[in-house]
């Protein structure tokens, strides 16, 4: 696979492609160049599309779902595929005792950029009033509804403990 710096693949929030056309046009390229790791890890992605699914009630009341079509697949839709095949990849990696891989590399380009440590600890100092709170850990809540998925649960448990 492509170096980091020179990789043909990738995706940004400010992108004006949607992820989903990103992805399928990623895969095109991937083919023509027979990058067959990268072309792999895009039809993996596109494999878990049937996954992605809406509720709907037929005319004889009963409740089912149907397949999402494309333009209803959103942005938040894909990352949370590509999370999920993320946090797979990490476990196999940790149980193999190996950092990273060039498939997870992949998938970590088509995600937003995770808030790191530095950026969460700012922002409890600038937010956090702990002199109200029984213990710090009581403003997990506050800083996950904050950043959400952009920061790790764990990161943000220990970041608080570390400032109780």
């Amino acid at each position: 696979m492509a170096e980091n710096e020179k990789s043909p693949y990738g995706w940004n929030e400010g992108d004006d492609t949607p992820l989903y056309y990103k992805i399928k046009a990623d895969l095109k390229t991937a083919m023509k160049t027979k990058d067959n790791a990268a072309r792999d890890t895009f039809r993996l992605i596109m494999g878990e599309y049937p996954k992605l699914t809406v509720a709907m009630t037929l005319e004889s009341g009963k409740k089912t779902t149907r397949v999402k079509a494309p333009d209803e697949i959103t942005d938040e839709d894909l990352q949370t595929i590509i999370r999920s095949l993320g946090k797979s990849e990490k476990i196999v990696l940790d149980i193999k005792g190996e950092a990273t891989s060039d498939y997870f590399e992949l998938l970590q380009r088509y995600l937003p950029r995770m808030a790191d440590e530095a950026e969460i600890k700012a922002w409890i100092e600038a937010t956090m009033d702990f002199s109200k709170m029984k213990s710090p850990m009581q403003a997990m809540g506050q800083v996950m509804k904050h950043f959400g998925k952009l920061a790790d649960g764990n990161m943000v448990k220990a970041i608080l403990k570390e400032m109780g």
